[in-house]
């Protein structure tokens, strides 16, 4: 518990950093396709015998290369290349994963995670992933910041928003893949989206957004886990479940509060 803990603390700073951006600019998708397109980066590494987290790595980041491609079409926009490698790599994923029984509980654990089973090896990636995501976002800030209120004006001041958004794309590689095992592909949106989507509808400086972000992450984390340890139910999806509850808790605050200030 005490790891879980741990382990749940930090995956929730790298999320506030990756995730506060995720919503800033509208990205939820292509964050959701890359979580679910690592599996086959996952089969294909359980299958050779590779660390899980460099087949994720590489699986994600692959789509994120392959997305940026695409979208420099005219012809086709980015939410058409995220729907094109989402289905196509989970597919394939899918098909490695049918050609082998052993992958079972290895994919129950890849879908919804093991934030129970985190070791102190485990809390050692997540804290250099943690280095990694702060040594892209701090530099990278002023960038991010032109890129997601106007790309053009943006590059007009050479603020060079292409490479603003292949960091980006790197940063939230980074906190996806990150963050999978612990509380697994189909909930680590919980903790990128919930807690900064929470935060920015109070919030008016990404700065506090990103910091009621990690806030609101390590409370549902803790909280998480004092609920399932109680209640007997799966932890991971426990956390997710808080985090996006206290995002409905927080929505319904702010339109109290803006209800009043009308009257």
């Amino acid at each position: 518990m005490r790891h879980a803990l741990v382990g749940g603390i930090l995956v929730s700073l790298i999320c506030a950093l990756a995730g506060t951006w995720v919503v800033l600019r509208g990205m939820a998708f292509l964050g959701d396709a890359m979580s679910h397109g690592m599996l086959l980066g996952v089969a294909v590494a359980s299958l050779i015998g590779v660390n899980l987290l460099v087949g994720a790595l590489v699986s994600a980041g692959g789509m994120a290369l392959g997305v940026s491609a695409i979208s420099r079409s005219p012809k086709l926009s980015q939410d058409t290349g995220i729907g094109l490698l989402f289905a196509g790599m989970l597919a394939l994923g899918v098909i490695v994963v049918s050609h082998s029984e052993s992958f079972a509980v290895d994919l129950t654990a890849f879908l919804f995670g093991d934030v129970l089973g985190v070791r102190p090896r485990d809390l050692v990636h997540l804290g250099v992933a943690l280095g990694v995501c702060a040594v892209v976002a701090l530099p990278g800030h002023r960038l991010f910041v032109a890129l997601a209120f106007d790309a053009r004006k943006a590059h007009t001041l050479g603020m060079r928003p292409r490479l603003a958004h292949v960091l980006l794309l790197a940063l939230v590689t980074v906190a996806i893949v990150a963050s999978f095992h612990i509380v697994g592909t189909l909930l680590v949106f919980g903790l990128l989206v919930a807690p900064p989507a929470a935060a920015a509808l109070w919030a008016n400086r990404i700065a506090m957004i990103m910091l009621g972000a990690a806030v609101l992450g390590v409370v549902s984390t803790a909280a998480g886990l004092v609920v399932s340890w109680h209640a007997g139910t799966a932890a991971g999806a426990t956390i997710a479940a808080v985090a996006v509850a206290l995002f409905f808790v927080s929505a319904l605050g702010r339109g109290v509060a803006g209800r009043n200030r009308t009257q």
